[in-house]
């Protein structure tokens, strides 16, 4: 995937790339373009693997560093996650004197990510044809709420209009009555995901024959595409043998359940598993039961299957039953606060929530990408670096209390 030798000016200028950290994208040089979340996401994630990550800001910064709590300027909590690994250079596209530094920039990379809108890319010269004639192998990875090929690419997007427009929304009113939005900032993660997975297909198809190209994701489809994985259930047949949805997730009674002192999940999923917990639960009189014989019989019964559950974990202390579960082989597990992750031991021993310090907002904790390569490890995570600027040194300190 790398271009090949390139050799970095001296500390000022645009064209300073971050030091190597190792991992398998090592020594890939990607352009970041993107802004807020679903695009910054998508290059986070090519930086924690290893590649170059150039990030190119407007004056001011992208918004991004300035969401949610700050503890420095310029440095919010979620740019902590989404900026660490890489470089930061600012550059106003819409002037020559910054055009030609990025040009600059292009012509020693291997990759563009923007999720800027189709004709606001073209005016500032971020469209396939015109990266191109810079670097005539580029990758450009683009993203945005439709596709760039329709009439309605130019129509903007957030993480809330996605969950609408593809179904999401309307899946917790399948469930509950209502629309609803998920708790987390599900289309543009996933999106984000789609993005960096594109990227590293697009860099591996040149591996073969030499060629770059352009390849798109847009929002709305790929959503759509990811409800539907199960989601389309019985319409799939043409006509349909069913309804819309998938019985089991979209059942009310489908969620942790209150124990003596928690809430807990238990999940007797195959059709032994089922057995075992019935035995464990003291109903026998359900295990020659036709109406939950098989896993399929039970997907169309959830509030009835749940309800059993239910019933086992009422009165029982979380730690009795996750005990008892593990004896018998049911998957089961406690529900853990959020708050509760950035200090879980499991979490901490494996360096997925670490505790690190940051030269300008102090001690903080970062969020590792959870990769083991056997091969070509992924090295320390660099701080996210000021607008302009680089990472400032690796971190020195491994995990603290």
């Amino acid at each position: 995937m790398p271009t090949g030798d390139r050799v970095p000016t001296e500390d000022s200028g645009p064209t300073r790339y971050a030091a190597p950290r190792g991992g398998p994208l090592a020594g890939t040089v990607v352009i970041d373009c993107t802004s807020v979340v679903m695009g910054p996401y998508a290059t986070s994630l090519l930086a924690d693997l290893g590649a170059e990550v150039v990030k190119v800001e407007p004056p001011g910064g992208d918004i991004g560093r300035r969401i949610g709590p700050t503890a420095a300027d310029g440095l919010s909590a979620l740019s902590l996650r989404l900026l660490r690994n890489k470089t930061s250079v600012v550059l106003d596209l819409a002037t020559g004197e910054d055009r030609r530094r990025f040009t600059d920039l292009v012509a020693g990379a291997d990759a563009v990510v923007t999720n800027i809108l189709p004709s606001a890319r073209e005016r500032l010269g971020l469209d396939y044809d015109a990266l191109a004639r810079v670097r005539p192998d580029i990758v450009l990875c683009t993203g945005q709420a439709y596709s760039s090929r329709s009439g309605l690419r130019d129509v903007s997007g957030y993480d809330d209009t996605v969950q609408a427009l593809s179904g999401m929304a309307d899946s917790y009113r399948l469930r509950g009555g209502e629309p609803a939005y998920s708790p987390s900032i599900t289309a543009d993660k996933t999106c984000g995901l789609l993005m960096a997975l594109a990227t590293v297909s697009a860099l591996y198809s040149r591996l073969r024959d030499g060629h770059g190209q352009w390849v798109d994701v847009p929002m709305v489809d790929n959503m759509a595409a990811f409800n539907l994985v199960e989601h389309l259930a019985g319409h799939t047949f043409d006509p349909p043998c069913g309804d819309i949805g998938w019985a089991r997730s979209l059942a009310p009674a489908r969620r942790p359940h209150p124990a003596r002192d928690g809430w807990v999940c238990v999940m007797p999923y195959t059709d032994a598993d089922w057995r075992r917990f019935l035995v464990l639960a003291g109903r026998d009189d359900l295990l020659d039961d036709p109406r939950f014989a098989t896993a399929g019989q039970r997907g169309g019964r959830s509030d009835e299957v749940q309800a059993v559950i239910a019933d086992y974990v009422s009165g029982r202390t979380v730690a009795r039953i996750v005990s008892a579960c593990r004896t018998a082989r049911i998957a089961c597990a406690p529900v853990r606060t959020l708050e509760s992750l950035a200090d879980d031991d499991y979490l901490r021993e494996r360096r997925t929530v670490e505790t690190l310090e940051h030269p300008a907002v102090g001690r903080y904790r970062n969020v590792r990408l959870p990769l083991d390569f056997s091969r070509t490890p992924l090295g320390d995570d660099a701080p996210a670096p000021p607008l302009g600027g680089r990472p400032q040194g690796r971190p020195q300190d491994r995990p603290q209390g």
